[in-house]
């Protein structure tokens, strides 16, 4: 047949190919929450969201430089980096499907068969049989394609394309994850640095008592009950010392998995707590805090690509039509080989019907199902939860606040009240009890605010985290 036959038809199939992704289904993952007008926990103030780099506002060059290795050397986010590259070259493999397969192929085969006549080429063996020896050239293609008439392989990328999509947001998530896992690990470590020193202070002072006790008490003018009494609590404070130094030194391993570094290459924070300020911000309105929160764009992306999934499993169940092509050359004598003469080609449409599986398609369509019903589920929780979060994190960070202020003037109330009954025990106006009452409060009221200081800070981190951590 003519070269000029063969390219006619193979026109014919070509033009079925604009058939290719003919659906045109797309994902639209819907939760069916309704979203309240504003938050009820927010001010009237303008939305003031975090800047990307928000851990800056913290006024902490320790903070900048354990974020910018966090970020660069973390292993969950470097993990999830190369989560988004597998998904990418997912959707290359399933675009296959879109495309024709072809396979170009050569040959030679030789025959050899015993025969009566000399009609060809002969080999004589020792008995003097003769054997006919022929050789057949062969060079062709083969291709194939599956009409996707009913947009069966069009969901498929749609899908993969959906759960790239959603690797990237998992990426932000994880991301934004970390920064807020590093800062809350570096603020733990400066409080239990402050209480640590705060409880050594402690100790100074039980210990200047327990000394003016033992004064007296040689004097004749105080008892061995007030020696017991003021040693028990001097113990009980340095008793209080190691939890101290294990949080500091295990938070700070912490930091090395965080930051991907070995624990013997964390540099030790030295800042105060009280150096740390508080950066500012505010949210907008709830449909603003959705569209800057990745893990519920994380949530919606994966609800889109398991909805494409179940698109994929109902039209497997539908006839599927495939068009087959071959063509090339083929003589037994290789110059002759690209001759018009030797031209051979074919072209075959087969429509295949699934039947005996068609149980399996279906409980397939049918699991699909269920799994969409569930990423709906997760979706609606994730918005649900974002909400939630955002309020939480306002009124954490108002009551951390105030309560600090509160816990500030406490502070400072015992600090005047144990100086002026210490001044009193050295005149013999007060007992001990009353000194160790006053002792007691004093040591609380110190902890106590550093420990308030901290919940303000996790606070803060929390909202900033809340708020998206500056993603968009």
């Amino acid at each position: 047949m003519p070269p000029r036959f063969l390219s006619r038809r193979a026109s014919l199939a070509l033009a079925a190919f604009p058939l290719v992704g003919c659906s045109t289904f797309r994902p639209r993952p819907d939760s069916g929450i309704p979203l309240p007008a504003q938050l009820a926990s927010a001010t009237a103030e303008p939305a003031n969201w975090p800047d990307p780099l928000w851990w800056r506002g913290f006024g902490s060059p320790e903070l900048d430089a354990l974020m910018e290795r966090a970020v660069s050397a973390n292993f969950d986010i470097r993990a999830a980096i190369a989560r988004v590259r597998q998904a990418d070259a997912q959707i290359r493999i399933v675009g296959q499907a879109l495309l024709p397969t072809g396979n170009l192929t050569t040959g030679v085969t030789r025959t050899q068969s015993p025969t009566q006549t000399a009609t060809a080429v002969t080999i004589n063996n020792t008995g003097g049989r003769r054997f006919v020896q022929r050789e057949l050239f062969q060079a062709g293609l083969q291709a194939s394609y599956e009409i996707d008439f009913w947009g069966k392989n069009r969901a498929g990328v749609v899908s993969a394309e959906q759960s790239a999509r959603a690797s990237r947001f998992d990426v932000a998530s994880v991301t934004m994850t970390t920064e807020a896992s590093v800062a809350i690990t570096y603020f733990t470590i400066l409080a239990a640095r402050e209480q640590l020193a705060i409880q050594q202070s402690n100790v100074e002072a039980a210990q200047s008592t327990l000394s003016l006790l033992q004064q007296r008490l040689a004097a004749g003018t105080n008892t061995g009950l007030d020696i017991a009494q003021q040693e028990t609590l001097l113990e009980q404070q340095r008793a209080a010392i190691p939890p101290l130094r294990q949080a500091i030194d295990q938070n700070t391993y912490s930091l090395g998995t965080l930051t991907g570094q070995t624990p013997e290459q964390v540099s030790r924070p030295r800042m105060a707590l009280g150096d740390i300020r508080v950066p500012a911000a505010s949210p907008g309105l709830p449909s603003e805090v959705l569209q800057r929160r990745p893990d519920v764009w994380l949530a919606e992306a994966t609800l889109a690509a398991v909805q494409a999934s179940v698109e994929q499993a109902r039209t497997a169940m539908f006839p599927s039509i495939t068009l087959t092509a071959s063509g090339g050359f083929q003589n037994v004598a290789l110059e002759n080989l690209l001759r018009p003469g030797s031209v051979l080609y074919s072209l075959a449409t087969g429509l295949t019907q699934p039947i005996f599986q068609l149980g399996q398609l279906r409980a397939q369509y049918r699991l699909t199902q269920a799994q969409a019903e569930e990423i709906l589920e997760n979706y609606r929780l994730a918005i649900v939860a974002a909400l939630v979060d955002v309020e939480s994190a306002i009124v954490a960070l108002r009551e951390t606040t105030e309560q600090e202020t509160i816990q500030l003037a406490a502070t400072r109330a015992a600090e005047r009240a144990y100086a002026i009954a210490a001044a009193q025990l050295r005149a013999g106006t007060i007992d001990l009890l009353t000194l160790l009452i006053t002792q007691q409060a004093l040591f609380n009221a110190r902890n106590q605010l550093t420990q308030v200081r901290l919940l303000k800070l996790q606070a803060a981190v929390g909202l900033f985290r809340a708020l998206g951590g500056g993603w968009s």
